[in-house]
């Protein structure tokens, strides 16, 4: 009897044992999973002022109120690694802009990091890249590049490369990237071969729509370097203020729009590595400040092309871990 309800309590016991370890297992393998994946947001062409009027299409008198709309929300976002602005933080080059944004962004409770606008840097003026950088490490504390351009890895498995495409020694709106930083890219990704690589720029490498004064003038000569390698590599751009991506085999261009005008708003991007592709969920997240996008709508022309399809706004995107160059 004894021996009997011993053999019972022992069976029990180890049954229990068996679903906690298994429990265990799965956990860990989330756990695992999760640490894994990398989740960012990007914000573009915050055009920040504290004195303008608005524009036929930026809301520049609310900029102040979208991008705290936009902080807060990436806020409530959980497991953000990082925020990265890619360019026109202000929509005038001068030191006390740059440095009351700065005060708005420091707000958010993750890293965040910039790219050049074409609005950041003035033509021998108020505003050059070198100031600019000596106000970036002097008011952020995550930020500490002397270079404007540089690289850091946020997490084991991620690149993060942010280029500057602006031209300061005349006045354009359009961009390119130098020689010297050209080769300096290749030896980023030369190193970075085994990694999900993420750059940012402001002046994208493809055009939303055409624009003879916004494009990348080198853009042929950025990409064809990209096609070189067989590793997922994310391109994330701002500039025409327009939601729009473009994949390209193992390449995934995607443009974000901008805060202060239609449709206001960011992209929140989950990459998630599997073992042979890995997924890039993209999300088009929109200010919670609806009457301000309505007047935006309002006020610009070509609304359904800056708002983009579905696709171009909410979509997961497979990329594959390594190009099968055999098919090309």
């Amino acid at each position: 009897m004894n021996k009997k309800y011993n053999k019972n309590n022992i069976a029990k016991f180890f049954g229990v044992f068996v679903v906690i370890l298994s429990f265990c297992i799965i956990s860990i393998q989330g756990c695992v999973a999760s640490s894994t994946n990398l989740r960012f947001a990007q914000v573009s062409d915050a055009h920040y002022s504290t004195f303008e009027a608005d524009t036929s299409f930026k809301l520049l008198s609310e900029s102040p109120l979208l991008l705290d709309d936009a902080v807060m929300q990436i806020n409530n976002t959980p497991n953000v690694d990082f925020i990265m602005f890619t360019g026109d933080q202000v929509n005038q080059p001068q030191e006390d802009q740059l440095l009351s944004f700065i005060k708005h962004a420091n707000l958010l409770n993750r890293p965040w990091y910039a790219v050049f606008g074409n609005h950041d840097i003035s033509h021998g003026g108020r505003l050059s890249k070198s100031m600019y950088l000596d106000i970036l490490n002097g008011h952020n504390p995550n930020f500490c590049s002397k270079s404007p351009y540089y690289s850091f890895c946020p997490k084991k498995g991620y690149k993060v490369i942010g280029l500057d495409t602006i031209i300061d020694y005349q006045r354009t709106s359009n961009g390119e990237v130098s020689e010297e930083q050209l080769q300096w890219l290749k030896d980023e990704l030369d190193n970075s071969k085994g990694d999900i690589v993420i750059i940012f720029t402001h002046v994208p490498l493809i055009e939303p729509f055409p624009s003879e004064n916004h494009r990348l003038k080198n853009s042929y000569d950025v990409k064809l370097l990209l096609k070189k390698y067989d590793n997922p590599i994310i391109v994330c751009s701002g500039h025409y203020h327009a939601t729009k991506i473009f994949q390209e085999e193992n390449v995934l261009y995607i443009s974000t729009p901008s805060l202060v005008s239609y449709p206001n708003a960011f992209r929140i991007i989950n990459i998630c590595p599997h073992r042979n592709k890995i997924l890039v969920d993209v999300y088009l997240k929109e200010t919670c400040l609806k009457t301000l996008q309505s007047k935006a709508k309002a006020k610009g022309m070509g609304s359904n092309m800056l708002y983009g399809s579905e696709t171009d706004r909410t979509h997961t995107f497979e990329l594959p871990k390594k190009r099968d160059r055999n098919s090309i």
